[in-house]
């Protein structure tokens, strides 16, 4: 009898220890870390109807925090690690081109904000977007206008903040979206002309003039939309591609470059950040063995083969400049480089045929 209660104990024993390890794994599962990667989902070949250009995204300032505000990472883009690992949880990402604040002429900004939650031991993929975030005005003021009011003066206004637009103005003035008015002083009289509230990637063109009927007593300011002119919920992105890549001044992105496929004689832009290819593998720390290729990134700590570019090093100048078997201090360093984008180099897109080069 005191034997069967003995093995009842052991089998009791047992499956308490065995309920503990299964409980502490399933509390150590549930605490541990996650992983977030990060990367801009711009589609380069996208069109506005307005040609501009968007600033480097290795430049956008980006900021993560917890979910009790805590700052995770505050820097710019190509300084981001490219994946961090970070406590379960949810996660604030704010993307931004600049810095802006009031009135602003030629200063769109940038950006996305999102929220995302990281499972234990999960990976999370932020996909960044890249839309305009502000707003713009801008003036097509006739000339009966200035002989109309020639001591007058226009100021954009929205807020406490204020702006004169010239009469020869023709730059688009940018604001945080919300209200912003029209204001004409003129003869020590400030008169609100006009008021309008606009959201986030709107532009709003306005014609001013002045009405003249029979009666010259009554004129008056009119001031009509141009409907060609308003563009909303446009994503604003690089402008005509075409454009792009003819020189190492305006030399594509990775990015841009790995949407563009079969482009000849263009410059890519981009960082130095491994070698020693082969068809599934790269290495992303020194020593290096190969001279006949480089892989470059979109920021300078990219640590895989995702969304990066495998170059041709053929022998010449720029092999014997940038190999990273002779030269492993160029590991990092940011490149333009002249070649022709093909479709698969070592199994990913490539650039081949490179005949220039220009470090930054």
């Amino acid at each position: 009898m005191k034997k069967i209660e003995h093995i009842s104990a052991a089998v009791l024993l047992l499956g308490a220890l065995l309920c503990s390890a299964s409980c502490d794994k399933a509390k150590k599962d549930a605490e541990a870390n996650g992983t977030l990667l990060f990367r801009f989902d711009g589609n380069p070949r996208e069109l506005s109807k307005v040609s501009q250009e968007l600033p480097d995204t290795n430049d956008f300032l980006i900021t993560v925090t917890d979910e009790a505000g805590t700052v995770v990472f505050d820097g710019i883009y190509c300084d981001l690690p490219e994946s961090m690992d970070v406590a379960p949880g949810s996660y604030g990402i704010f993307v931004r081109s600049g810095d802006f604040s009031g009135l602003q002429f030629s200063s769109p900004q940038y950006g996305d904000e999102q929220c995302v939650v990281v499972p234990p031991a999960g990976v999370m993929t932020v996909e960044l977007g890249c839309r305009q975030i502000n707003s713009g005005l801008r003036l097509d003021i006739s000339p009966d206008f200035l002989t109309e009011y020639p001591d007058g003066v226009l100021f954009v206004k929205t807020g406490d903040s204020r702006l004169m637009y010239s009469y020869t103005e023709k730059r688009i003035v940018y604001f945080n979206p919300g209200s912003v008015s029209l204001v004409l002083y003129d003869g020590g009289r400030e008169t609100v002309l006009l008021t309008r509230t606009l959201v986030s990637q709107e532009i709003l063109t306005l014609r001013v003039s002045v009405a003249s009927r029979q009666d010259a007593a009554s004129k008056g300011i009119t001031i009509d939309l141009d409907t060609s002119r308003v563009w909303t919920n446009e994503t604003y992105l690089l402008g005509d591609e075409g454009s792009k890549g003819v020189s190492y001044e305006n030399a594509l992105t990775v990015s841009q470059a790995l949407a563009s496929v079969g482009r000849e004689d263009v410059w890519v832009s981009g960082f130095i950040v491994g070698g020693d290819l082969t068809s599934a593998n790269a290495s992303f720390g020194p020593p290096f063995k190969s001279a006949s290729n480089l892989l470059i990134g979109p920021r300078s700590t990219a640590v895989s083969r995702d969304n990066c570019i495998a170059v041709q090093l053929s022998a010449g100048d720029v092999r014997d400049a940038l190999n990273l078997a002779e030269h492993p201090e160029m590991l990092g360093r940011l490149v333009c480089l002249n070649g022709d984008i093909v479709e698969s180099y070592y199994g990913m897109t490539g650039l081949k045929s490179v005949s220039d080069f220009v470090l930054k």
